[in-house]
């Protein structure tokens, strides 16, 4: 998984409440299990028509949003079933984190596992990420994982709150699998020994 330190890069106004699993990456698109190629089936039924245009006022169909790497998003993002095809979608887009008042559960567990950070804030902050996004001269925001930031373009500053192991596995880029073999020496020490005690097995 990528280390996640610092981001910097231009925040998609994205002020929609509820927005499930199904709105993120649609049922039709999970047949893979591969980690990559579904960020163009991102969103897909609010992006493109029928017959698979463009949607004009989509928000990340317009520049410079087309670029964006994060999302300051209604209340309860990613609700719905516990797809983990979710993230992954968000993350071959290019999106590396999502701000909201609220996340569903299984949605910001998955998050974290797959290198994407979700931050939450107030209502208010919220408010004042928004409209830092919806100025489409100057809508960057940098994200400090190591001082847990929030730096606007008007050099304002909003802390975050995070879980210090979040925060470790973020920064140190590991996933579970990335967990566990970072336990390896012991793992086979006990295999060794195992095998040595208990050579029937």
């Amino acid at each position: 998984m990528e280390k996640f330190n610092n981001l910097k890069g231009i925040a998609a106004p994205f002020n929609l409440l509820n927005v499930d699993t199904d709105k993120i990456i649609p049922k039709q698109f999970l047949t893979t299990i591969k980690r990559t190629g579904l960020g163009k089936h991102l969103f897909d039924e609010m992006r493109f028509d029928n017959d698979g245009n463009e949607r004009k006022d989509f928000i990340l169909n317009k520049i410079p949003y087309r670029n964006s790497k994060i999302l300051v998003t209604g209340d309860n993002f990613g609700c719905g079933s516990s797809r983990e095809h979710a993230p992954w979608a968000l993350a071959d887009f290019g999106i590396k984190c999502i701000i909201s008042t609220s996340f569903a559960d299984i949605f910001y567990n998955n998050s974290f596992k797959n290198g994407l950070l979700p931050i939450q804030v107030t209502k208010d902050q919220r408010e004042a990420l928004l409209q830092d996004a919806k100025d489409a001269e100057n809508p960057v925001l940098e994200i400090d994982l190591l001082t847990q930031e929030i730096r606007r373009p008007n050099g304002a500053i909003i802390k975050f709150k995070l879980d210090p192991f979040r925060k470790k596995c973020l920064m140190e880029g590991l996933d579970d699998i990335g967990l566990t073999l970072e336990k390896s020496d012991t793992i086979q020490k006990f295999e060794k020994e195992r095998d040595s005690q208990r050579p029937w097995l």
